[in-house]
Parts: structure tokens; C-alpha cells; sequence
């Protein structure tokens, strides 16, 4: 042994203490990636309430605006909001009064959780009734897949309309 690789023992930890520390930063890298995969699952079981509770008749599948059914209002493009989940939630929640087109998904909506400041009471006259009703957890799921998925996207992608349907590829010929 030389005395420069002598030196250079002397200023290496042990290996045990190298392993530990492989552990430690494994473990590390574990705990950092689990919030991603747990916030992915959440979109995903968003895009699945999206689908089922019939947000697509309005807003489009992709969220852009071009409703599927004629007989359905208009839906915002929600590719292009500027409203953050708290607003996203009041909205989905007691829907927009007025006329608006937007119905309240939240069964509790004015009469257990008051909305836009209204004394709780009979929900309004004018909100657009809602074909299905969803829960709390349901909303926030949704408003993880747009986050997640939809708002600040710009146009749609061919891996994004291949993600919305699945199995069927013909739904996205028409999308480079």
C-alpha cells in the first residue's frame, strides 16, 4: 500500500457507514416520490368522475369548451381558467346562479355547506339541474385532474385524447 492510498482510506467512511447512508438516500427518494404517485392516482380517479358524472356533455372531453351534446349548455374552457382549486371547488360545489349553465354537483350545496355567502336554505331557482350529485372526495379528485391534466394545457395532445379514451384510438385520428 502507498502512502497516498493510505491517506485516502483514512478519509473514507466505512462501509457500513457508506451502506447506511445508500439506505437513508434511498429512503429519502421513496418518501419524495410517494406525494407524485399518490397526486397521479388522484387525477386519475378525477378524469374517471369527469367521465362518469357527464362534465364532458358541457365542457367537452378534453375540457375545451365544444360540448358533446347539443341539448347541453355551454361549458367554460377550462383549459384557460384562471381559477385556483378553491374556486374550482365553489364552483363545482353550488354551481353558477343565474342562469349560468353550470349546475351544483355537491348534494349538501346551500342547504349544509352555504355557497357565494347565501344563508343556508333552498338552493336557487335558476341553477341548471344536475344529472348526478358527487361527494366531497369526488370533487376533489376532479379538481385534481384538471389541475393536473386540463388548465394551462393549451391545445390537445394526441397522448392526452389516447389517455382520455383508451382502448380507442379512432377517437383520436383527427389530432396530431
Amino acid at each position: 500500500m502507498t502512502a497516498r492510498s493510505s491517506s485516502l482510506e483514512k478519509i473514507q467512511p466505512p462501509r457500513s457507514m457508506r451502506i447506511w447512508g445508500a439506505i437513508v438516500a434511498a429512503s429519502i427518494g421513496m418518501l419524495v416520490s410517494a406525494p407524485a404517485t399518490v397526486a397521479q392516482d388522484k387525477a386519475k380517479a378525477g378524469l374517471e368522475v369527469w367521465k362518469k358524472s357527464g362534465c364532458s356533455d358541457c365542457h367537452g372531453a378534453f375540457a375545451n369548451g365544444e360540448k358533446e351534446r347539443d341539448e347541453s349548455p355551454s361549458g367554460a374552457n377550462l383549459r384557460t381558467t384562471r381559477l385556483d382549486a378553491a374556486e374550482l371547488k365553489i364552483v363545482i360545489s353550488c354551481g353558477r346562479p343565474g342562469g349560468a349553465g353550470m349546475p351544483s354537483f355537491d348534494e349538501g350545496a346551500y342547504k349544509v355547506r352555504a355557497c357565494y355567502g347565501r344563508p343556508l336554505g333552498a338552493r336557487p331557482d335558476d341553477l341548471y339541474p344536475a344529472g348526478v350529485t358527487l361527494t366531497p372526495a369526488e370533487i376533489d379528485a376532479v379538481i385534481a385532474y384538471l389541475q393536473a391534466r386540463i388548465i394551462g394545457r393549451g391545445r390537445i395532445t394526441k397522448q392526452e385524447c389516447l389517455a382520455y379514451y383508451e382502448d380507442r384510438a379512432d377517437e383520436c385520428e383527427d389530432i396530431n
